[in-house]
């Protein structure tokens, strides 16, 4: 299979010795949205502003299959996942550029938009992978081998929503979380060692979503936020008990994008903040002193993120909202009230992550990424360029490693050299 392989590597004016010594990653997880799943990355002595045509691009990684997640680095690797004919696979490439492995790991979802969009997620050597038909997989990072698979979504009577699986790994002390969805059960865990499992959840009824969950400690309760694609739920990461729940459909008022609960929750000091497209509101939930009840503070229909996911900064929200599907502005919102300071037209909707105070922003139609200063009073652009390469929707989130900007294009991954000079 690998010699037929259609791969290409491109490198732009750069030592390759330079860019091994500097790109190693040490941490512990590499997870979709970076080590915390809130949107910010790791960072020292990067660039605060690019030059005319943007940071320096190292390298240009292709055959990677169709797709949309996120690329990871891990010991000095880099990891991505995407879509050729029936199945998903995953790639790894060392630094320099050279395959080192593509095995596939799953069937991709075969309906509308079946492009895989589950980013892994990285541990012990172990990368944990969901794909879009809803089988739930464990691979040696190193070497690609297979060291547990679960059909899950048949095993688990999982009910799936329109366009497929695009839940990116949640990770507990000892299990890999997925969500079913329908009658039977909401969550399910697996032991991370064996994919036997661990806990079933009980049900609420209603399709899995598509958002990925994160993990928090309230109450002394290890929780679960997550998401189905009619209810917002806490869980119990321990057992499995669902410790409280507020449905969401009932506030999806237009047809279009019912059910579609899409993003990451962002969490902070007891309270959390759900967005998704298609005028759902965005709200705001405390919950409980005691971890197993949920208060709805506010909604606000202007905050309707689609895709791109959230940074809370400061006090602040920092997102895309949504006009329709192929148009929307940029935002800001104070996070105790919900109220707006700014929205800003800059080329369309897209994706936010953060390093080092700054905001990378990475426009979804025309590939336009933007440095912005976080700035409740407006919108403070400091740098811009545009990424040409490659095909389809710019929906990839990007990442940061080791003062590196990884950016997904479809069947392309473009990594650009943010390091500031000596």
């Amino acid at each position: 299979m690998f010699n037929q392989l259609a791969w290409q590597v491109k490198l732009f004016g750069w030592t390759l010795l330079g860019f091994v010594a500097a790109c190693g990653s040490g941490s512990d997880t590499a997870q979709w949205r970076g080590p915390d799943r809130n949107g910010f990355y790791s960072a020292e002595g990067l660039l605060t502003s690019w030059p005319d045509g943007g940071p320096p691009q190292v390298l240009h990684l292709e055959g990677i299959g169709r797709g949309h997640s996120t690329p990871l680095v891990y010991d000095d690797l880099i990891y991505t996942t995407g879509r050729k004919d029936t199945l998903e696979y995953l790639s790894a490439f060392n630094l320099e550029g050279e395959l080192i492995y593509q095995v596939p790991f799953g069937r991709a979802w075969y309906k509308s938009y079946p492009d895989t969009r589950c980013t892994p997620t990285i541990n012990d050597d172990r990368i944990y992978l969901i794909s879009g038909s809803g089988e739930v997989a464990c691979h040696d990072s190193k070497t690609g081998e297979q060291l547990w698979y679960v059909y899950a979504d048949r095993e688990y009577a999982g009910e799936i929503w329109v366009y497929g699986v695009s839940e990116s790994v949640l990770l507990t002390d000892e299990a890999v979380i997925y969500t079913a969805g329908g009658d039977q059960n909401a969550l399910v865990a697996f032991d991370q060692l064996t994919g036997e499992l661990v806990w079933k959840s009980g049900s609420l009824g209603g399709a899995r979503g598509y958002a990925s969950h994160i993990l928090v400690e309230h109450a002394g309760i290890p929780t679960i936020i997550a998401q189905t694609a009619q209810d917002v739920l806490g869980v119990d990461a321990r057992n499995g008990e669902i410790l409280w729940h507020h449905n969401l459909i009932d506030y999806h008022e237009i047809r279009m994008g019912k059910g579609n609960n899409i993003n990451t929750p962002v969490y902070h000091e007891g309270s959390f903040y759900i967005t998704s497209g298609y005028s759902h509101p965005g709200m705001l939930f405390e919950i409980g002193e005691d971890g197993r009840s949920v208060n709805l503070l506010w909604t606000n229909r202007e905050l309707d993120c689609h895709l791109g996911g959230v940074i809370l900064k400061d006090g602040y929200l920092y997102h895309s909202n949504w006009e329709n599907n192929a148009n929307g502005r940029w935002i800001c919102a104070e996070w105790k009230s919900g109220e707006v300071q700014w929205e800003y037209d800059w080329y369309n909707k897209g994706s936010v992550i953060s390093a080092e105070g700054l905001l990378y922003i990475y426009e979804e139609k025309s590939g336009h990424v933007g440095l912005l200063q976080p700035n409740p009073d407006h919108f403070d652009l400091i740098s811009e360029f545009q990424v040409k390469e490659g095909e389809g929707p710019y929906w990839a989130h990007p990442s940061i490693y080791d003062g590196y900007l990884y950016l997904r294009h479809g069947e392309s991954v473009l990594v650009y050299d943010l390091r500031k000079t000596e």
